[in-house]
């Protein structure tokens, strides 16, 4: 006998099966538009935005944390189109 003979009848399936079609009658979709799942975009002064330019500046050439930074640009010009 293989060792998981057993393992999948249809008692165990029944439970998935159930969950699986449970989870499809979620309510509401996935798209952030128009549902208020837009995440917040925060403002920064002028003054800040020259700080945070000159602190990226004097960075290494190289340096991982501008492209984490080009990415969260993205983000957040995303969560303006949300709006």
């Amino acid at each position: 006998m293989k060792p998981n003979a057993g393992c999948w009848t249809p008692r165990h399936a029944a439970p998935l099966i159930a969950m699986l079609w449970l989870s499809a009658c979620a309510m509401g979709g996935s798209e952030g538009v128009g549902s208020g799942a837009c995440p917040p975009v925060v403002d920064y002064s002028r003054a800040e935005q020259v700080q945070a330019a000159a602190e990226v500046e004097a960075l290494p050439e190289g340096t991982v944390l501008v492209g984490m930074l080009a990415d969260y640009a993205v983000l957040r010009d995303q969560a303006r189109a949300c709006r």
